[in-house]
């Protein structure tokens, strides 16, 4: 597996690795001598590192936790495995989920890729008619001794002035995609998030759902462990994608502490859905509130991966056809004085 230039693996290198150490455990292998084997497999300074933390530690999640290349959230699922006893079930489960994360960023980035190398383009073509093209008919035209009329004036300013605000506003859409695009890569990304999911309201359902995921995949592991409700919760701010349901999270355990019902409490949230909050209701009652929960994660984490299909299906449409303005507004901003020039010769 190759790294990135940073240091930190792919979603398609994290899958892999999750799904070599839970197939490691399966076959009795011991985590030491597993984690070994793919150091020297893979000979890379990340993996070697990580056995050097596990001979010294014995445990896979100090390991991830004393290297920040590794993401948070493989980090304390694989903490939530190893104090439920359930660390290959959990590997298996972070292999999938960062298999899918892979197809699904892949496919954002061919979305949004190529129309954004046509708006640069676009930027450079626009750029070059007005600044070398227009200025050149003028020219020919005063050495040709053809002087514009009233109205050949007009369309040629016209022109001009299309011109200048295709290219204001092709080159503000540029700028603000490439600076997210940045930013998402440093430790703004938090915010960028956030901030995008307040002008994107698609963000907004597609991270409730992810929140749901992480909250139900997290109990039902703990639960089916045996842990206590309170301690189970307290783990749970430590895996999930925002600020905002973190706190939902903490608003939850202040609730039960005041004596409230769990199933209340979780209603009264708002991170699940009034059909999720119903069949934990009915767990509950039953005494397979942890059943339910694997279910729910398992629903959530589809309709994540059905969100973001459908949000790149919307996107890409869309681009296409803001392409299309901007095409207009180019064969305007040269068509215009083209037309003034001749009906000014005519």
């Amino acid at each position: 597996m190759a790294k990135r230039s940073n240091g930190r693996l792919t979603p398609e290198e994290l899958s892999g690795f999750c799904a070599e150490v839970a197939l490691m455990l399966s076959a009795g292998m011991p985590l030491y001598d597993g984690v070994e084997a793919l150091a020297d497999a893979e000979r890379s300074e990340i993996y070697q590192t990580l056995n050097q933390n596990v001979t010294q530690t014995g445990s896979l999640y100090q390991a991830l936790k004393a290297d920040s290349r590794w993401p948070r959230y493989l980090t304390e699922m694989a903490g939530v495995g190893e104090r439920t006893g359930r660390l290959e079930q959990v590997m298996n489960g972070l292999a999938i989920y960062y298999e899918r994360e892979g197809r699904i960023r892949g496919a954002i980035v061919s979305a949004v890729t190529y129309p954004l190398v046509l708006g640069i383009m676009m930027l450079l073509i626009v750029l070059v008619m007005i600044v070398k093209v227009l200025p050149v008919f003028r020219r020919v035209l005063d050495s040709m001794g053809v002087a514009l009329n009233e109205s050949g004036n007009l369309l040629m300013q016209v022109g001009t002035n299309a011109g200048w605000i295709v290219l204001v506003a092709v080159g503000l859409v540029v700028l603000a995609a490439l600076v997210c695009v940045v930013l998402m890569r440093t430790a703004l990304r938090p915010r960028v998030l956030h901030a995008l999911r307040r002008v994107f309201p698609p963000l907004r359902r597609l991270s409730r759902d992810m929140s749901a995921s992480r909250v139900a995949s997290v109990l039902s592991m703990m639960l089916s462990g045996g842990f206590p409700l309170d301690e189970a919760l307290e783990m749970v701010p430590n895996v999930l994608p925002d600020a905002q349901a973190a706190e939902q999270i903490q608003e939850i355990r202040r609730k039960i502490t005041s004596g409230g019902a769990f199933a209340d409490a979780l209603a009264e949230s708002g991170i699940f859905t009034p059909v999720h909050s119903g069949m934990i209701r009915m767990g509950i009652a039953a005494g397979r509130e942890d059943q339910v929960m694997s279910k729910i994660a398992e629903t959530s984490e589809e309709q994540v991966e059905e969100g973001i299909s459908e949000l790149v299906s919307i996107i890409e449409p869309t681009l296409v056809a803001l392409l299309c303005l901007v095409i207009g507004a180019i064969l305007l901003s040269v068509m215009l004085p083209m037309a003034g020039i001749i009906s000014n010769i005519i």
